[in-house]
């Protein structure tokens, strides 16, 4: 059997607060904040009451660039995908208590919502977008028939 490791996840929801950039000691940017995550399946509820919607609230930590970008372009109530991979770590507490945490460090960060969709009316933020002009873009061959198709 081979040794397979593999740590990846893609999520997908809501910040729950304002990301807030902060240094460490040598200065390197981290960000911190929860990412309200609506599950597939609503629970039953009890006859006449609406189905609830369950949420799971996912702790995400970001550093260097990741985290800049973040601090920057999204608010409380932003959609956004998060590409990275779990991590458990602990450590004791002021009280001596050992403590653990999973949470997921963000690799890659992206827009779900387009500047006008956004979870926030009004926000401010001029996010950057990319687009190629037509004269640009890579002009794809057209095939006519069926028989042409490589497969």
């Amino acid at each position: 059997m081979s040794n397979l490791n593999l740590n990846k996840v893609i999520l997908g929801g809501r910040l729950t607060a304002d990301p807030e950039l902060k240094l460490t000691p040598s200065g390197v940017p981290v960000v911190s904040f929860g990412l309200a995550i609506n599950r597939r399946f609503q629970s039953k509820s009890a006859e006449g009451s609406p189905a609830q919607t369950q949420v799971d609230f996912i702790n995400i930590v970001a550093w260097r660039a990741t985290a800049e970008f973040i601090s920057r372009y999204f608010r409380k109530g932003s959609a956004i995908c998060i590409v990275g991979s779990i991590q458990t770590r602990s450590w004791q507490d002021q009280q001596g208590q050992k403590r653990v945490t999973t949470e997921v460090v963000a690799d890659e960060a992206m827009f779900v919502d387009s500047k006008s969709e956004g979870g926030n009316a009004g926000d401010s933020y001029n996010a950057p977008s990319y687009s190629s002009a037509p004269a640009t873009a890579p002009k794809l061959g057209e095939l006519n028939t069926d028989d042409e198709l490589p497969f």
